[in-house]
């Protein structure tokens, strides 16, 4: 509009002076007319232009403060967020979803399969962050592959326990009896101290990372078998007993309430089986990220994690992200040690 202003009273002002056929003086007269009116309109018009320049200049801000401004925290340009779980089918995962949604974030929740999975596909891209481990787990995937992935949140801590089909108390199994344990590091050293602390199995040394081969077998009462933690559950009936992860507990239709062992996750020596929101290291102070971290704390969405492990999860709040990283450290540090 300001292109078009300038011009009509340049116009006006050279139409003014441009005749030369009457008298001198009434020519003379009109030329000063039509000065003062051109001059008048081209200085409205500059003005006019000036208005339109400065309007121009606020709105991109104005527009910035209303976007900010909108909702709690929500930015004024849609991020989309993709997280890798193992249990998408959770109603959690829905609400979770949706709350990201009122932030202007769309997350797109993407389904492994098995343990396996979803570091590499985090390291590689395909997702930006996960939410299936635990800080030993994590440690033991970092030590092994030199991966700087890192926890942004905790969530829970959850239980590991035995379940059998065949018996009722960790009393009755009998001697020679058969375990299974998940065969990935980290879960199944800790099924094998779950295994101790029942009084099924004596390890030798103190290691940090023990395995099958850490076993006294001329004083342990049962053997064990290591298998996907994905088919532990799957194992339990050609076993006498399985230690499953809660996930596949709840994949399985099993009650966690019903399990004849396990360990306790309110115990301080739970601490490495903190369940965290895991993120690339360069990628830690993602606003974005981190906003999806917070809104997982939602009552709405927790209670929704409590309904599903039946109560046996412990939510997990008060730890900051350098909280967790420096508790991160002195697992990997003790993993490396005890190689």
């Amino acid at each position: 509009m300001s292109g078009t202003n300038i011009p009509a009273g340049g116009t006006g002002a050279g139409t003014g002076s441009g005749s030369n056929n009457a008298p001198q003086l009434p020519q003379r007269k009109k030329s000063k007319t039509g000065w003062i009116v051109g001059g008048a309109v081209g200085l409205i018009a500059v003005i006019v232009a000036v208005v339109l320049v400065i309007v121009n200049l606020q709105a991109p801000a104005s527009t910035e403060a209303n976007g900010a401004g909108s909702g709690s925290g929500s930015s004024s340009a849609p991020t989309t967020v993709s997280i890798g779980v193992t249990d998408s089918s959770q109603d959690y995962w829905a609400t979770l979803t949706k709350l990201a949604a009122k932030e202007n974030i769309t997350l797109e929740v993407t389904n492994f399969s098995d343990y396996q999975q979803p570091n590499p596909a985090l390291v590689q891209k395909q997702t930006d962050l996960n939410s299936f481990q635990h800080l030993r787990f994590l440690a033991q995937n970092n030590v092994e592959t030199g991966d700087d992935l890192v926890p942004i949140a905790s969530t829970v801590i959850v239980p590991l326990g035995l379940y059998s089909k065949k018996w009722t108390d960790v009393k009755d199994i009998p001697e020679g009896g058969q375990i299974a344990i998940p065969n990935d590091p980290s879960n199944q050293a800790r099924g094998l101290f779950v295994l101790e602390k029942a009084g099924l199995i004596t390890l030798t040394g103190d290691k940090a990372t023990p395995t099958p081969a850490d076993i006294d077998a001329a004083k342990s009462k049962v053997t064990v078998v290591t298998v996907d933690a994905a088919q532990t559950a799957l194992s339990l009936d050609s076993v006498d007993g399985s230690i499953i992860n809660n996930n596949y507990v709840a994949d399985a239709g099993l009650d966690p309430n019903k399990a004849i062992f396990k360990d306790d996750p309110k115990d301080p020596g739970a601490t490495p089986y903190i369940n965290v929101i895991v993120a690339r290291g360069a990628d830690a102070d993602n606003p974005a990220y981190l906003k999806v971290a917070e809104l997982w704390h939602d009552k709405t969405v927790t209670d929704q994690v409590l309904a599903a492990s039946k109560g046996s999860a412990v939510l997990v709040d008060g730890w900051t992200p350098e909280e967790l990283r420096a508790e991160l450290k002195k697992i990997e540090e003790q993993l490396k040690a005890s190689e």
